[in-house]
């Protein structure tokens, strides 16, 4: 489980609203209790995050005409969960179980891959587990954990495992692609994470030595319904946090792996080391981490990606700004799995029209990132990204471009958080020149206003 560095009250709701949860593991952000006694608790869970969304311009992913675009997403959940207690020597069950209703209208996202007719609810969470409390000693409190069912997985700060997250819609159909790809839509606000079958072992305390052991089964076509298994190793220190991590693909969907060319992930490695922390360091931010990537057939190459950043919050300062650069490197055959967003904008979608419509997305490219945050109080963040993509498509460059974000993140209520984004993105090559903007390449204006409803 890695620490996240959070050092401003938005950004944590914020993060703990759209993200959900950090490390192997399920948890409910914020949640109404129900009743709560003798050690066992019962909760009612509730979010709900709608979203506006526009852009000049189209990506040849799934559309074939050029314009503007204007489309709205919206989901919200709910359901139950809870807890109960075995005693002092039993440890204590948990679970949880929810619905999930999204929805997408309008225009349709600026990649296609939405239409703007897109609604479904369905089970999200449905998950239960047991935990030691003290029963082992050894291990300290809650030091093993066991849980089985649907549920929101990540590893680490989400550069390969951020839950199931790719909710797709009805533009695979609109073209007459079997088969049917269509989440429910949502597909900024990645309305639907969790896992359809999942078995996580934790062993090991919030620091010191811990692990984690885990086998995974999507039921995401968009993500050729991956089967996957693997084990984190992690040493949780004061100054940092290092682990090193194994992942193999087991299975995928044959018919929609074929249609997405990821047959590779059958029987894929994948080891990964990282690191994160401050270096014992006050007001330093360091990260990285490095993937190897071994294939499962011969029609991919092994490949690897790596990213470097470091970050220093100027505390004394006001508006304690914070400033960040990092480095990140993508093979060309490079996987990046589940992937998503964790640690705030930026990661792990690098540019909000780069990485959602116009590409690369996390593959065959080089980006540098600079950011800066402002925090003018304990409720508002003020923010600004940049993003400059390199060597992309087989260093043809045809995707190389640049990339800039605005936005602000308001906790306007003690449940409604408000974040505005405007960004300017300039490809250097419009689809017909090999890149994926429709008719040109001039510099798109994309603007967005996200709000959320945590209980």
């Amino acid at each position: 489980m890695n620490k996240k560095r959070v050092n401003r009250g938005s950004s944590l709701l914020f993060g703990a609203a759209v993200a959900a949860t950090t490390g192997l593991g399920a948890s409910s952000a914020q949640a109404l209790p129900l009743y709560d006694e003798g050690g066992s608790q019962l909760n009612f869970d509730f979010e709900a995050i709608v979203g506006a969304f526009h852009s000049d311009e189209s990506y040849a992913l799934l559309r074939s005409s050029e314009g503007s675009v204007s489309w709205q997403e919206g989901y919200a959940k709910y359901g139950l969960s809870g807890s109960a207690s075995l005693g002092s020597t039993g440890g204590e069950l948990f679970g949880a179980a929810s619905l999930l209703t999204s929805l997408t209208r309008g225009d349709g996202d600026a990649a296609g891959f939405t239409s703007g007719d897109e609604d479904e609810t369905d089970v999200e969470d449905l998950y239960v587990g047991w935990r030691s409390g003290n029963l082992i000693p050894g291990l300290g409190e809650n030091g093993f954990e066991v849980s089985v069912g649907r549920q929101n997985v990540t590893l680490g700060d989400g550069f390969l495992i951020n839950g199931d997250a790719l909710n797709l819609g009805e533009g695979f159909k609109d073209l007459g692609v079997s088969p049917d790809f269509d989440r429910g839509g949502a597909y900024w606000l990645a309305a639907r994470k969790a896992f359809d079958k999942t078995a996580v072992v934790r062993v090991g305390g919030a620091e010191g030595l811990r692990s984690d052991l885990f086998w995974l089964e999507s039921d995401n076509l968009a993500q050729a319904q991956m089967e996957l298994a693997g084990i984190n190793l992690e040493y949780v220190g004061p100054a940092a946090t290092l682990a090193l991590t194994y992942i193999e693909g087991l299975d995928v969907d044959a018919d929609s792996a074929a249609i997405l060319g990821l047959e590779h992930r059958d029987g894929q490695e994948t080891w990964s080391v990282r690191a994160q922390g401050s270096a014992g360091i006050e007001n330093l931010f360091l990260s990285a981490q490095f993937v190897d990537q071994s294939q499962g057939d011969n029609s991919r190459r092994d490949a690897n990606a790596y990213y470097l950043e470091a970050g220093w919050t100027f505390a004394d300062l006001p508006w304690s700004p914070g400033i960040t650069y990092r480095y990140s490197d993508f093979d060309e055959d490079f996987d990046p799995l589940f992937f998503g967003f964790n640690r705030g904008y930026g990661t792990w979608f690098q540019g909000e029209v780069a990485a959602n419509y116009a590409g690369p997305f996390n593959s065959d490219a080089q980006v540098h990132h600079l950011g800066l945050k402002l925090a003018p109080s304990e409720t508002l963040t003020l923010g600004a990204l940049f993003f400059q993509f390199d060597e992309t498509a087989g260093g043809s460059g045809a995707l190389d471009g640049q990339e800039i974000n605005f936005y602000a993140e308001w906790v306007a209520a003690d449940h409604l958080i408000i974040s505005p984004l405007v960004g300017f993105y300039s490809p250097d090559n419009s689809a017909a020149e090999g890149g994926t903007q429709i008719g040109n390449d001039d510099t798109n204006t994309y603007a967005q206003v996200i709000a959320i409803v945590p209980f």
